[in-house]
């Protein structure tokens, strides 16, 4: 383990406690000879040796953060913890998981631990602290003047990826609203959870962050909240909560679009089957009953029996025809055709009234025309008359 102190002010100091990665020589392969192996284990354990050495050196100079470095060995998810030291100082530590990169999958734990004048991290990754040896968050951690407040320049650093994922993510959004717009499919339901897990996991990160926020302001109180970065971050913090809220509102609509779609469809095809089932029962009834083995059929050994019982069923299907059609109750599924048609007319004739309005020009009425027609007609008079 990597022990360095950074101090930016005589008012607080930075302890970066760097976690150093297992080596990839204790990885051995098929291939790798058993003395290999036993040189791999040897590494691994001297490995082992020098990292609970430097944990004991860190215990033995800064007793107070002793507990925090064992609890924080083993934890892997998101804990908070407000507490005191003997005097009655508030303390904050615990672990905050946060997104390192544009992948959902890198996520990793900042352990912390911090007083007024002293803040310490443990962590495995290096690319938080390259980040904030750069502008601005440099210049900003020189500006600040307690711990606490170094730790929300932090965790503004740590916002810089959830900003660029909540962009990707509204951008995937949008999408998936222009494809529901123009093509409603089977797989468009799958891509709505999709969207609906991302958020979830946004949602999950920017907790963990809002709870940092809150413990802060128990722990610290006034001498936390009235600092720059402690008012900057509460004005960002409910930036992303409202962009959260509105995603999910959108979310939400699209579901409710899409099931409403589902449910007109599925009523839809059984109003169209219904009607079909109905139409054709008489042809159903009469051809049952023309089937039947005996010879007491009405016309059956005359001539033109089938072309009267065929006339008969037409006459009751179109009778049942009119009577469905004359309740409304086949509303536009059979005639849609003419209501497209209708629909284009009415297009039309609103586009050409809307022309010239657009143009800036309002159409003339006949007296007008007729005096735009008379002042060209005595213009040219004049012309002539002047030419003469």
């Amino acid at each position: 383990m990597m022990h360095r102190m950074l101090r930016f002010s005589p008012d607080w100091e930075w302890h970066v406690l760097l976690e150093q990665r297992p080596a990839t020589t204790g990885l051995s392969r098929r291939h790798r000879t058993n003395e290999m192996d036993t040189n791999a284990a040897a590494v691994h354990t001297d490995a082992q040796a020098d990292r609970m050495e430097s944990i004991r050196a860190i215990k033995a100079a800064h007793p107070e953060v002793a507990n925090w470095l064992d609890d924080s060995e083993s934890c892997q998810h998101n804990h908070i913890v407000v507490s005191e030291l003997p005097g009655g100082e508030p303390v904050l530590h615990g672990t905050l998981l946060y997104q390192a990169s544009d992948e959902q999958q890198d996520v990793v734990p900042l352990h912390f631990w911090m007083n007024n004048d002293k803040l310490v991290t443990l962590h495995s990754d290096m690319r938080l602290s390259i980040r904030l040896q750069l502008e601005p968050w440099e210049e900003k951690l020189n500006r600040c003047k307690t711990a606490p407040e170094a730790f929300f320049v932090m965790l503004g650093a740590i916002l810089e990826t959830f900003h660029t994922g909540l962009d990707d993510f509204e951008k995937r959004l949008g999408e998936l609203e222009q494809t529901m717009r123009l093509s409603n499919g089977k797989g468009l339901m799958n891509s709505i959870f999709e969207r609906r897990y991302d958020l979830l996991h946004w949602n999950h990160l920017f907790i963990a962050i809002y709870e940092v926020h809150g413990a802060a302001k128990e722990a610290f109180m006034e001498a936390l909240t009235e600092q720059e970065e402690f008012k900057r971050m509460a004005f960002k913090l409910q930036r992303i909560q409202a962009l959260l809220d509105q995603y999910a509102l959108e979310i939400d609509t699209l579901l409710t679009m899409d099931d409403a779609i589902s449910n007109f469809r599925g009523n839809d095809i059984m109003k169209t089957l219904t009607i079909f089932t109905v139409l054709l029962s008489p042809a159903t009834v009469i051809g049952a009953m023309w089937g039947m083995n005996f010879e007491l059929i009405p016309w059956a050994r005359q001539t033109w029996g089938f072309v009267a019982m065929c006339l008969i069923t037409v006459m009751i299907t179109i009778g049942i025809y009119w009577w469905l059609r004359r309740k409304g109750w086949t509303g536009d599924l059979l005639n849609s055709t003419a209501s497209k048609k209708e629909a284009r007319k009415k297009l039309r004739s609103t586009r050409a009234i809307a022309a010239p309005k657009q143009t800036g020009d309002a159409p003339l009425s006949r007296r007008g025309r007729a005096a735009s027609r008379g002042g060209d007609d005595d213009d040219s008079n004049k012309g002539n008359s002047h030419i003469g």
